[in-house]
Parts: structure tokens; sequence; C-alpha cells
């Protein structure tokens, strides 16, 4: 019998298991060299996000049960996070030499500016006379110095010791990445063959003199590196007399002036460097929000990382294709209305929805548009066409959803935009996210109104598009447009009552429909017929449904789930889950669909979801799970979610200790499934193309 304390892992704990697969992208040999120092940027951000998001709730919820005098885990927790903080940061440092080993045998180096040659040191000093300089502002640090109010958790900072005869001055210096490229790539010397590449950092540490030399007179210069990690949550002001986008403001600049939640500091610095930060910052000595760790700060930026060398040193572009159902009609309403299209990002271009959008501009035949922004990006070509429908007479309402974590600004700015080019914008209740990825297009046709609509799994963003996997349905299925209607319907006016008898809409009808499709697995199950479903989700971390595919285990359900993130439902106990195999997949795009298949007696039943099956998910946000009723579609969706189980290259086995072993190979073939599924695809398009 398993023990009510064993039947979840820790989400956090999970969390950094999931980060730790991130790392073993960067530690693969077989993975290209630059590609390799990417993961790392990769794993760095994820890190930075996690102290945002999940440490800073787990230390809020010990201060509510301080001042509640309620006993809990959660300071049990925090060591445990603590210590798997550190071994990862110990591997991420030993994987990164590693790297750089590997960058320098293909004569790219990363260098410092003791390691330069005069030629290298005089070109860096004029480089930073003519780019740099007017860059850096210092910020002399004195008693007064409220150094909270000059630090971001998006910046890297050197912290400088003024050594004078009669004592020490302290100064701060943010390194400018907004106007500069981290990495400066050296001029070539006695040979082309070698790429030497420099930090911005280290350029300023170089240079140091020359930025305080004539105002303050000084022994020695001493600098160190440091970044902070704040708490992303923030409250939002209760004045009335606020409106929604002054109230997010408001609450960005909270943020600002949260405390961190970790402070990561270069392991070298000089104590008193370090004493005068904890002290400024109001941090203890036995505060476990500092982080000793290696000479590069803000390693995220390493996404980035050039590549200054041979075409093979990254991955191979796999250039996306169109869709055949797209292609062979002159319109995307042609198209549409001829049957259901699925496009699988980002092996399909994104062209064919911005391309909808803009058709959908100027066509006479449109009334009107709706939409669900979550997250854009910065050069959204889609708003574009948005207001460029408003200038043609077509009523368009944008959704937008200012909460959007790590998007907030970017979104107000947009909704400011748009209101002023004359779209109705729409913001979201402050107490329920709109994270559902609709569009809806009300056309009136011969027969009369018309209604196409996209249902996915990812937003509205041409840059994400490029990188996540996702879902995305085109359909003009009347009963689903009708239904889709509905939820834009309840956004704006939430009082009001739908039934829905083909889409889940959280958070009024999602953990119903949800919890009897797996009941009625289990009734089969325990009839004796075939029974199994198939799931996968980013994040796997509602209790309720975790319990229920306990139940469904147990009565000999068969149960796959592919989790890239948190899990913390325990897979393969015995007598709990015996029948949950789960495995997580980490490869070149982030894998961010949705999907549920349930076997159904047979008659299958396949969703795509904008959900993962979080509490916040099913019953706190606007979510959309859309039903697939095209048997081709539905067959191209098992046939990929079949890929992935076969994966014997990028798939990882989740397991009760969390050990991220890779799905052993044996005897089976070589599959790296997100090569796999963008051979299927395209080769599915071109023998459409051909008919």
């Amino acid at each position: 019998m398993v023990k009510s304390d064993q039947l979840f892992n820790e989400k956090e704990l999970s969390w950094l298991s999931f980060n730790e697969r991130v790392l073993q992208e960067a530690a693969d040999k077989n993975v290209p060299v630059i590609e390799r120092v990417r993961f790392l940027g990769i794993f760095s951000n994820n890190q930075d996000e996690f102290f945002r998001v999940r440490v800073a709730d787990v230390k809020r919820q010990i201060l509510i049960n301080k001042a509640q005098n309620e006993a809990d885990h959660s300071d049990s927790l925090l060591k445990r996070i603590h210590k798997k903080v550190l071994k990862l940061q110990a591997d991420f440092e030993k994987i990164f030499k590693e790297v750089s080993k590997e960058l320098a045998r293909h004569k790219i180096y990363l260098v410092e500016p003791k390691e330069l040659s005069h030629f290298h040191r005089q070109w860096l000093k004029q480089y930073f006379k003519n780019n740099v300089l007017r860059h850096i502002t210092p910020i002399i640090i004195n008693e007064t110095t409220d150094l909270m109010a000059h630090l971001s958790d998006y910046t890297t900072y050197l912290a400088v010791a003024i050594r004078q005869k009669h004592g020490t001055q302290y100064a701060l210096l943010d390194v400018p990445t907004d106007a500069l490229p981290r990495f400066i790539l050296l001029p070539p010397e006695k040979t082309k063959k070698e790429k030497k590449i420099i930090l911005l950092d280290d350029i300023i540490i170089d240079c140091l003199d020359s930025i305080f030399d004539g105002f303050f007179k000084f022994k020695s210069l001493d600098v160190y590196s440091f970044k902070i990690t704040r708490d992303a949550e923030f409250g939002l002001s209760d004045e009335i007399d606020l409106s929604v986008v002054e109230q997010m403001s408001e609450g960005l600049k909270q943020r600002v002036d949260a405390k961190p939640t970790r402070v990561v500091y270069n392991r070298e610095m000089d104590d008193d460097i370090l004493q005068m930060l904890k002290a400024k910052m109001n941090i203890s000595e036995s505060d476990d929000n500092l982080l000793p760790g290696g000479r590069c700060r803000n390693f995220k930026d390493f996404i980035g990382f050039p590549n200054v060398g041979r075409e093979y040193l990254e991955n191979k572009p796999l250039p996306p294709f169109k869709s055949s159902s797209f292609v062979n009609h002159k319109t995307v309403f042609d198209a549409m209305k001829a049957k259901d299209i699925l496009l699988y990002y980002p092996f399909h271009t994104f062209d064919h929805f911005t391309e909808l959008v803009r058709q959908a501009a100027f066509d006479p035949l449109v009334q009107s548009i709706k939409l669900n922004i979550y997250r854009v990006a910065k050069n959204s070509n889609i708003i574009s066409s948005l207001m460029d429908a408003v200038k043609n007479g077509k009523k368009v309402t944008v959704i937008v959803e200012l909460k959007a974590r790590f998007d907030e600004s970017n979104n107000i700015e947009w909704a400011k935009i748009m209101t002023e080019a004359g779209i109705r914008v729409v913001f979201t209740n402050p107490t329920l996210k709109v994270h559902s990825k609709l569009c809806l297009i009300n056309r009136m046709e011969e027969t009369g109104l018309i209604r196409y609509a996209h249902l996915g799994t990812g937003n509205f963003h041409e840059k994400t598009a490029r990188i996540y996997t996702d879902f995305s349905l085109f359909t003009c299925h009347k009963e689903i447009c009708d239904e889709a209607a509905n939820v834009f319907d309840f956004i704006e006016n939430m009082y009001k009552h739908h039934d829905y008898q083909h889409l889940m809409v959280s958070p009024i009808y999602s953990r119903i429909p949800l919890t009897n499709l797996i009941d009625n697995e289990i009734v089969n199950a325990r009839a004796g017929k075939q029974a199994a479903i198939t799931v996968k989700v980013n994040n796997l971390v509602d209790k309720p449904l975790i319990l229920k595919l306990y139940e469904a285990s147990q009565a000999g359900v068969k149960i796959r789930m592919i989790i890239r993130g948190m899990c913390e439902l325990v897979p393969g106990a015995k007598g709990l889950s015996e029948n949950i195999e789960i495995i997580s997949i980490v490869d070149r795009f982030l894998e961010h669909p949705r999907v549920m298949i349930f076997h159904n007696g047979g008659n299958e039943k396949v969703y795509i979801s904008s959900a993962d099956w979080m509490t916040r998910n099913i019953d706190h946000r606007v979510e959309v799970a859309c039903p697939i009723y095209d048997e081709e579609l539905k067959k191209r969706i098992k046939d990929i979610i079949a890929l992935q189980f076969n994966d014997t290259t990028k798939a990882r086995v989740i397991d009760a200790e969390q050990k991220n072993q890779y799905v052993k190979r044996g005897n089976r073939k070589k599959i790296r499934s997100q090569v796999a599924i963008y051979n299927y695809l395209k080769a599915t398009e071109e023998s459409e193309l051909v008919k």
C-alpha cells in the first residue's frame, strides 16, 4: 500500500528535474557544439524563471504559515530545492568548461582580457572608447543609496571597489546589453581560422580605469559580476479610479521593488564587496538567497551565442513547409470550407495563420474578426493586419491578457496601439487569465453568415512559432465555431451561461468532462474491454486528476503520457500506477502541444487543448480543448504521438526517483522524433500536392 505522502512528487523538484534534462542536452556530445552553448543559456534562463516564480512562491508560503502559526513542510522543501540548485550549478560549470574546450577544438575561443595580445588590447580599448563608454554611467554607492531601486533582474551588474589611500568607495555598473551585443567578435590577427569572442562585460572590466580616472584617486580597482532574481508576483492597486492598464503598470513597478529571491555572484568576489551588497539588499548571513557561481553572469544571453564557425557546428535547418490544403485553394476561406486543416509548428509555416488574418482584413465578405492575445511578437504582422481591417470597416475585437507573465509590458503597449487604431480592446478580468488560442471570423456569404475559427495549442506569436512545437486547427465546423463564439461572449460577459457539447472550456466546463472521459475508460477496463488514455501536456500537477489517473491505472487502463516539465504523478508505483508510463522529450524545439486521446471503446476521442493539467488551467483560467473530428487529422495526431513514444534519442523516462535516464534503445531503430515528425509531415504534404 502506497503511503499518502508518496502519492505526489514535489512540483518544484520536478521542475528542476526538467531543467536537468535541458542541461543534459548541453552535456550531450552528439549535439552540435554551438547548440550546446545555447542550451546552457536556456538552462540559465529557466533557472531565473524558477526563482522568480517557484522559489518566490515557496518563500511566500513560509511567511504566510509562520504568520498564521501553521506548520508545513515548505522550509524542508526550500532546503531540498537549494541542495538541488547547487548540484545543478556545479554540473553547469563543469559542462561549460567541457563545451569551451570543444569550441577551442574548432578554433573558437571565448577569451578574457588577460589572454589578449597587444594588438587585440589596443583594438579593444578603441572599441570601448567609440562604442561602449557612452552607455556607462556608474552609480556611486554611499550610505543613502537605495541600491534595490537601481537593480533589475534582467541585467548583469559589475560591483566595483575603488581602493583609495584612506578607504574604499563602492560603485555599480550595469552591462548595457540592451544597447550593445553581449558577444564581441575580435578582428583577425595572424590567421582568420581562429575566432576569438569576448564578452561585453570583460571589455568594460578591462577598461575600468578609463571610467573612473580623473574622478577618483585610486590605488586599484576590484570588480566582480553579479545578478539578481526578483519575485515575479505582484499586487494590483485597489484604487477604483485607476484604469486596468494603469493598475498593471503600477504592478510592474512593484515587481521592481520586490526583494530578490536569488543573488548569484562571482565566487571570487572580495568579502568586503559581498558584505556591502548584502547590507544594501537586506540579505542576512544565513540567507539562502546567495549563490556563488563562476565568472560569467546572466548566462541566459548565451541562448543567442553566435556561430562564427562552420555550418555543421549548429543544427541543420529544417525549413518550414506549406500546407497543401491551403496551397491547393485560391483563398484561405475556400481551403477551410473544403475541410478541416491541421498544422504542426514549426514544421508548417506560421504564414498560413498570418495570411488568414491578412485576407480577412480586406475580404469584402468578412464582417468581423475576434482574437485572443496572450503572447505576441514585438513586431506583429497579425496586429498590423487587424489595424488594416479596421480601416476597411471591419469590426475587430481583441481580448488582451495583461497578466501574461513576463509579457505584461509588451501587451500593455499593444493594447494602447490597437485602441488608438480603432480596434475594440477588451481587457480580461484581473482574477481570470485568458489563455485560450482562439480566432473567430464572421463572413456573410450567399448562404448566410458563416463562421471560420482557429483553435490551437500555441500563441499567435511569429517568433515562438519557429521554435515551439504546436498544433493549429482551422475549421468552419458550424457547431465548433458557434461554441467558439460563445467563448468570446463568456469572456466579455462572464455572467452569461453557455452550454458546450463539443468544446471543453475552462473554468466552467472542463474538469467534469475530463473526469467523465477518464471514468468511461475505467468502466470499460472493469468490464474487461480495452481501455487506454494518452496525454501530452507541459505540466501535470492537478491532484484530483492525478488521483483519477491512479484509479484508472488500478482498474487496468493503459495510460501513456508525455510530460515536458513538472509532473507530480508518480508512475510505476506498485499497487498504484503500474499501468502508467511517462516520458519527457527535450530537443532542439520546445515541446508545447497539449493532446488527449481516449480509446472510448474503439471510437477514439482526440482533443487538442490550450490547457495543461494544472489546477490553475482547469479551474482558474479561460482555456479551450477542441475535439478533432476529421479521421485523417486524428490519424495524423496519433502518428505524431506514436513517433514520440518511439523516440530512442531524446526521450527520457519519468520515474519516481526522477533519474532522467534516457529511454533504452535496445535493438530498436534510432529515432529522433522531432526529425522523424518533420520528415513524416513533409512527405505527407508533398504527396497531397501531387494530387
